[in-house]
């Protein structure tokens, strides 16, 4: 009987600076002796993203989308080959694939592609040769349809987007996403200390709290989890605790109470006074803010 298959994903937090890659690497190999088979999706280190992002805009104010991509992609690169040395320091077989060697394909769309397909033909092969596989999260090449294959990036949060259907493609038995936190909570505990985590939540909730700005899953990444009907568990990557599962659950139109609070920083109310009762001055107001 094969092993269970289990996908693993671990957040920038959990992988920023060497002593976090090896406390993964640790944890990997306690799965791994559990008698699970492995493939760990991994974002760039820390701020690795914004470093970039940043050295592009040192450069210019207005750097090529391809050229920005292939940069941005680089980060998840190194995540994903420091984790396999050190999973190879402490003797567990381990290989690194970047997204295209992995057999994800894109929409082509730089900054924000989509996936169009997963073929992991090489996922499995180096499963079947007794290895974890450590996918590089975030990007995908444009589909063998196109002219040019190109490295692509899938946009903020893309490595979850990444376990997910790597999950779904492969018939895992469990997609779990490792953060730094211990799962989905009734609001952001780093804003509300008394914050009560939920053990369970159905996708359909779950992806209104991502749509109002809850971060601990990102919104694709839910849509995709609920379409295919992949089991998603959010734990911690720093402490041995019970996580919160995300799956479909009958009992969530049955519940009149409220779930869980999402907020946004990134939100401004302006209210506009003594406004002339006059055809044409919404336009005028509402135009330039439209530009800016």
């Amino acid at each position: 009987m094969p092993a269970p298959l289990v996908v693993q994903k671990f957040g920038g937090s959990s992988v920023a600076g060497a002593d976090r890659i090896k406390r993964v690497a640790r944890r990997i190999a306690r799965e791994r002796a559990a008698g699970n088979d492995l493939v760990v999706v991994v974002s760039a280190m820390g701020d690795t993203t914004d470093e970039l992002l940043g050295l592009a805009a040192a450069i210019t104010d207005d750097p090529d989308p391809r050229e920005l991509d292939v940069l941005l992609a680089t980060g998840e690169h190194q995540s994903a080959t420091l984790l396999s040395m050190a999973l190879h320091a402490i003797g567990v077989p381990a290989i690194s694939l970047t997204g295209p060697q992995a057999g994800i394909t894109t929409d082509g769309t730089y900054g924000r592609a989509r996936i169009a397909g997963i073929e992991p033909r090489r996922v499995r092969a180096e499963l079947g040769g007794g290895k974890v596989v450590i996918v590089a999260g975030f990007q995908g090449q444009s589909s063998a349809a196109s002219a040019d294959q190109e490295i692509t990036t899938l946009g903020r949060g893309g490595s979850d987007t990444t376990a997910v259907a790597l999950a779904a493609a492969l018939q895992a038995a469990r997609c779990q996403v490792f953060t730094d936190v211990r799962g989905i909570y009734t609001a952001d505990p780093r804003l509300v200390p008394n914050a009560r985590q939920l053990p369970v939540i159905g996708y359909e909730e779950m992806l209104e709290l991502a749509h109002q700005g809850a971060q601990v899953m990102q919104v694709r990444a839910v849509e995709l989890g609920w379409v295919n009907g992949v089991v998603i568990e959010v734990l911690s990557s720093f402490e041995d605790a019970p996580g919160t599962l995300i799956k479909e659950d009958p009992l969530v139109e049955q519940r009149n109470k409220v779930r869980g609070l999402a907020h946004d920083r990134n939100v401004a109310k302006v209210t506009v006074v003594a406004v002339p009762d006059r055809p044409g001055i919404a336009r005028a107001i509402f135009d330039p803010l439209a530009a800016a």
